[in-house]
Parts: structure tokens; C-alpha cells; sequence
């Protein structure tokens, strides 16, 4: 079993496991494809693909190989570049969710650039739910997410506490700092982050603590949109409170509290248990962690 056996299965499994386009990606035949997924068939002993009507299915063994293929050909892909490359610019692929990447992702990338302005971090700004999935794909180094990560192959650090805050019109219901009840709160018309979203997991998790669901009025992934809305008296949004001291220091928003909910929650750094991570990637990492203690806390400006 080769390196090329591992790059044409994956691009097999990347061409929805069809042996047509993956030989037209490669610039093969295919035959030459066919034969080497049966060579790897041969020499592990199972079955990673199931014939069907013409059509390849993946079988359990397949999508275990196809994890470890994905790994083995990022550590190859690394080595090569770290050892062809070893005095130009490194690159770093950073992901982050978007409370984190619309709040600190700038600040953390402005530091750590005059430490180590020969470092390109490219940065990709989504849903930790996709963030995840790129986690997996190797498209991504590490990332920054909020809330809960669901994929056992993926390591999870904490490094920052955050809260949720729930937050009203100033024309009401509910008056600043007021402590309402679930019952009262429950009532209410609910303006929220999308599915998907590390904030509304965290919401989610913390009403079903509690024994009961909320279906919104609204879902959005926009803070601004959900912020305006409430301002307009739409209804009641739970959002990071980082992300609304502006409206709330303006006067435009009220923020209370919910008696017996728990809105605490922490930011994650999160990588792939078979990463590889340079010493670049450790020095960003660790500036993250300790960014709080060395540089001054960034505010959000309201824009997003």
C-alpha cells in the first residue's frame, strides 16, 4: 500500500465515491482507479466499497480508512511543505465562530501578526457545526468555537469564559436587571441565532435543562439583525453579552435575568487528535489563551 493507493481512494470518496471522476481529477484511467482500490481491498483483507447497480457504496471500513487516508496524506502534505518550504512564509488556517471571529479574531490575529509578522493566518469565520466538519477534512489547522464539540476525533480546549444574556425592548417587557421567572419567560416572542450556531446550543441546552424548548419567531446568524429587532420591540433575543455592551451601554437594549437558567458557557480551541501542530500554530494557540492577561480586552464596535 502505497501513498498513491491512498490519494486515489480519497479521491474516489471525494468524487462521490464514483471511479468515473475520480480517474478525470486524476488523469487516469479507469481501470488503473478500479485496480487500485482492489489492490488496498487485497491487502488489508476487507471490503471499502460495496457494488451496486454500477454504483459504489462506502462501507463501514471504508469511511474508517478514509479518516485515516484524509491524516496520513495532511502529516505527507505538511512534511513536504515544512521541508520544501522551510524558509518561506508559513501559512496557518484558522477557523472561528462568528462571535468569536466578528469580536477577537481581529485583535488575536493584529497581535500575534507583529510577533511573527512571517506568518500568513488565513481565516475562516462559520457555524462550529461546518467548523467542525473542517476540522475533520484537514481544511482547517484549529479553530475557535462556542459551546459543545460533537465529533469524538476532535480535541477540545478551553480557554475563555463568555455568558449569554437575555435581552428586551426599553419600552419592555421586562425592565433592566429585572429577574423573571421560566413561566414569564417562556411566554415571550423569541428572536434567535441559527441552528447550528455555538450560542444557540448553548441556549437551547441550558431551556431543555430546565424541561422545556423554544421555537423563535426569528433565526439569524447576523447580531445586529437580532439586536435591531428587539430595538424595534419584535421580541426577546439571548446572545453573547460581549457582543451588545455597545447597545446596552447607548441605552438602546435592557438586559435581564431568567431565574434558574444557567446562560454561563466557555470558548473552545479545537483540533483534530491526529493534527500535527507546528510550533507556529502552538505560538497562536497559546497567545489566545493568555490574551486577556497581555493585551487589552477587545470591544466590539457594533457593526456585525
Amino acid at each position: 500500500m502505497t501513498l498513491r493507493h491512498i490519494k486515489i481512494f480519497l479521491a474516489v470518496c471525494e468524487n462521490g465515491n464514483s471511479v468515473t471522476r475520480a480517474a478525470e481529477v486524476l488523469f487516469m484511467t479507469q481501470p488503473a482507479v478500479s485496480l487500485a482500490l482492489k489492490e488496498l481491498e487485497n491487502y488489508y483483507g476487507v471490503l471499502l466499497f460495496e457494488r451496486m447497480s454500477r454504483q459504489l457504496f462506502i462501507t463501514e471500513a471504508g469511511n474508517q480508512m478514509r479518516e485515516y487516508a484524509t491524516h496520513i496524506l495532511s502529516l505527507f502534505d505538511n512534511m513536504e511543505k515544512g521541508l520544501r518550504d522551510w524558509d518561506s512564509i508559513g501559512i496557518l488556517r484558522v477557523g472561528a465562530s462568528i462571535t468569536i471571529g466578528s469580536q477577537f479574531m481581529p485583535s488575536y490575529i493584529s497581535a500575534y501578526g507583529v510577533l511573527h509578522p512571517g506568518i500568513d493566518v488565513r481565516v475562516c469565520i462559520s457555524s462550529s457545526d461546518l467548523l467542525e466538519g473542517q476540522l475533520q477534512s484537514n481544511k482547517l489547522d484549529f479553530a475557535f468555537i462556542e459551546g459543545a464539540v460533537h465529533t469524538p476525533n476532535l480535541i477540545c480546549e478551553e480557554y475563555m469564559e463568555d455568558s449569554l444574556t437575555a435581552i428586551c425592548s426599553v419600552n419592555g417587557p421586562f425592565s433592566p436587571g429585572q429577574k423573571v421567572s421560566i413561566e414569564q419567560f417562556k411566554k415571550q416572542r423569541f428572536l434567535l441565532r441559527e441552528k447550528g450556531s455555538g450560542t444557540r446550543e448553548e441556549f437551547d441546552s441550558a431551556t431543555q435543562a430546565e424541561g422545556f424548548s423554544v421555537f423563535p419567531v426569528w433565526e439569524s446568524i447576523s447580531t445586529t439583525a437580532l439586536v435591531n429587532a428587539v430595538i424595534h420591540g419584535l421580541g426577546i433575543a439571548v446572545l453573547p453579552r460581549r457582543m451588545i455592551l455597545g447597545p446596552l451601554k447607548h441605552g438602546l437594549i435592557h438586559a435581564f435575568d431568567v431565574d434558574g437558567i444557567n446562560l454561563q458557557r466557555k470558548f473552545s480551541i479545537v483540533y483534530h487528535k491526529n493534527k500535527f501542530l507546528t510550533q507556529s500554530a502552538r505560538g497562536f494557540i497559546d497567545l489566545c489563551k493568555n490574551y486577556e492577561l497581555d493585551f487589552p480586552i477587545p470591544k466590539y464596535n457594533g457593526l456585525y
